[in-house]
């Protein structure tokens, strides 16, 4: 390979400097690349991008700056990081990148020192930056602090520290749509080209038809990953079969459901993957066009996006006539205003078009007549992000992993009662066990598991009894969840199910379109009915018993009305939660409607606040704290509250220092 950046043309390529070359996306994706580019600027900085990711000849240190490093204080790390090499006079450079998954070490700063593996550190504060810095440049990394090393070949290891992918959290996981996220740097073509990125695209684009592209990605088995799970391949080849002169591809990185952050880690993390993926999927049905759909509080996603997408364009893979392939396409970034009923497929295409955010009546499908009338494909950014892969590596080596209806990798957004917090990939068909306990480190504290919520508002949740359903399309469905856009939040045996029901209806009823009656009419009344179960006897008047009891013996009957009369999906969804947790979890439900207790002692309302004249020493820190004032009684001697007035706020238990406040 020629080296010379003055005349920069690939080995294989024979042209002279007024010959055009052959395969300019070759010269792209395999060697330097060709001075006929129309941005020479671009390429080159990207081939200079490509060689210094490889050689790191001078200290590079690499800090998690995705969203989830700079709630845990990145940007101060940051800042400390860039002070200390000011201070000790050392020349390194200094990379953000993206989330590479354990969330719960967050900051995290990885050293890659010339000649040695590069070496990633948790829990990096900016008090601690200076000396675990010190430690790692010495040779003498602080092992409490030090989560692994990356070896490398020709790079000497360090000793005693165990490869970064052994550690609990990785080991168990298959990363594929993660396999860049925090390792490289998101605003660099070249990072993302040296790890193998846009042959994918190479191939498509020059040896292979759109026919072949959809039957590749149908032969792999890829299925969406937002939720119904649909063959991907299949889906493009409806619109490859709709004769029109214009089509759109869109990008749904909506992602409403609360839990879910996987699109955001892989747009913050590594962008390219998801518009190389973008840009094959137009080309297999001819779409012209590109729409990024995004919600406008993803403000580092949408920077990180943007910036990529100008990079393509300086570097010719945008635009008209993408690197003399004669195929053209461009992409623009749409912001979303937060309404989750725009995850729907058709309601984002009406909030593109400029209108109301609403769900229209199918058919026609939007891969028939969809955004402005035109055919059009809508897959959400995991799906895309899983693309280029297939079409670099075939469609085989993708379907070797899975089940035999579920192919490939899945990304859950790990959260709640669980050790290690982050983003998981897996291999389709792993179990919810697996998941929560060998990956995640299983329920801190010692508290036991109870449920699972996968599949966010539309989901349900898997009770310890079914914890070892794989996860797989059709296992999920078994037991009354969906796989979702992969939001996984792990409860423990402190958390009330009703009450878990209550929060899901309470967001559905408030995100709800209001198109059609049974989902908005529907979910309200549901949810008030959730309020009744969680209400005293004391706030009941005349015959507001009765009535409480009659609504609940239809809130099923209700649910399964909604699901058979909602325009949309996420209508016939939205009662999931409450039927979900009815079928598992009906003894709260019991306790909490005949006894009007909760027995988590999570649903304030069904508390009661009480003193203990033994232990009550009258300090009256509990009265002055008390903010309506129930709280009665003389300094030195035993207090007592006043149950019609207390708001159940839990001061009085939290200021009294003798553990006189008991809850019942």
């Amino acid at each position: 390979m020629n080296n010379d950046m003055t005349n920069n043309c690939c080995e294989q390529c024979t042209h002279g400097p007024d010959t055009p070359c052959r395969d300019r996306i070759a010269c792209l994706t395999e060697g330097p690349l060709c001075h006929q580019s129309a941005s020479c600027d671009a390429v080159k900085r990207a081939f200079r991008d490509r060689m210094t990711f490889a050689s790191h000849e001078t200290p590079v240190i690499f800090i998690g700056m995705g969203t989830c490093g700079l709630g845990a204080g990145a940007a101060e790390t940051e800042a400390a990081v860039r002070l200390w090499c000011q201070e000790q006079g050392i020349t390194a450079s200094i990379v953000a990148v993206g989330c590479i998954g354990l969330c719960a070490l967050e900051p995290l700063v990885d050293v890659k020192l010339p000649g040695r593996a590069r070496i990633s550190l948790g829990n990096v504060t900016a008090q601690s930056a200076g000396e675990l810095l010190s430690g790692v440049f010495t040779g003498r990394p602080d092992h409490h602090a030090v989560i692994g090393q990356f070896e490398q070949e020709n790079q000497k290891s360090w000793h005693g520290i165990p490869p970064f992918f052994s550690h609990p959290f990785f080991k168990h996981q298959k990363r594929r749509v993660l396999e860049n996220c925090g390792l490289i740097d998101p605003s660099s073509l070249g990072q993302y080209i040296a790890r193998g990125g846009y042959s994918g695209l190479s191939r498509a684009f020059t040896r292979m038809t759109q026919e072949e592209v959809c039957s590749e990605v149908e032969l792999s088995g890829l299925r969406g990953r937002g939720g119904g799970g649909f063959p991907t391949g299949r889906k493009w080849r409806f619109a490859l079969n709709t004769s029109s002169t214009t089509k759109y591809i869109i990008c749904n990185a909506d992602e409403g459901d609360p839990g879910a952050f996987m699109d955001r880690a892989v747009i913050e993390g590594d962008p390219h993957r998801l518009l190389e993926g973008l840009l094959i999927a137009g080309y297999a049905f001819g779409a012209t066009s590109a729409y990024i759909y995004i919600r406008a509080e993803y403000p580092l996603a949408i920077e990180r996006l943007e910036y990529a997408i100008g990079d393509m364009r300086r570097a010719g893979l945008l635009g008209a006539n993408i690197l003399d392939s004669g195929i053209s396409m461009d992409v623009v970034v749409k912001k979303g205003a937060g309404a989750f009923v725009c995850g729907e497929e058709t309601a984002l295409i009406n909030s593109i078009e400029g209108k109301r955010g609403m769900p229209r009546p199918r058919p026609p499908f939007p891969a028939v007549s969809g955004l402005f009338g035109k055919p059009t494909i809508i897959n959400n950014v995991e799906t895309l992000a899983n693309v280029p892969d297939i079409l670099a590596k075939g469609s085989g080596w993708f379907n070797a992993l899975g089940t035999e209806d579920s192919r490939g990798t899945k990304v859950f957004a790990l959260s709640g009662n669980v050790t290690y917090t982050g983003l998981v990939e897996v291999e389709m068909g792993r179990s919810i066990r697996e998941i929560v306990f060998d990956i995640g480190g299983g329920i801190p504290g010692g508290k036991a598991y109870k449920a699972a919520q996968i599949g966010g508002p539309s989901g349900g949740c898997i009770p310890l009894e079914h914890i070892e359903t794989r996860v797989d399309y059709e296992s999920l469905k078994r037991v009354g969840a969906m796989m979702g856009s992969g939001g996984l939040v792990v409860m423990d045996e402190d958390t009330c199910m009703v009450d878990v029901a209550r929060f899901f209806m309470e967001f559905i009823g408030r995100e709800s379109c209001g198109k059609c009656i049974p989902c908005r009419e529907g979910t309200r009344r549901m949810l008030e009915i959730m309020d009744s179960i969680t209400t005293p006897r004391k706030t009941e008047q005349n015959t507001d018993a009765l009535e409480r009891f009659r609504a609940i013996t239809s809130l099923e009957k209700l649910a399964q009305v909604i699901r058979q009369t909602s325009l949309c999906g996420l209508g016939q969804t939205a009662p999931n939660p409450v039927l979900s947790t009815l079928r598992y979890f009906r003894n709260e439900y019991e306790q909490h409607i005949f006894d009007r207790t909760c027995p988590t002692r999570s649903c304030k309302q069904l508390l009661t606040f009480t003193i203990d004249e033994e232990l009550c020493k009258g300090c009256t820190l509990c009265l002055k704290k008390c903010p309506v004032e129930a709280i009665k009684g003389a300094a030195k001697a035993p207090h007592y509250i006043i149950d019609d007035l207390c708001v159940r706020c839990g001061v009085c238990r939290d200021v009294c220092r003798f553990d006189a406040v008991k809850v019942h």
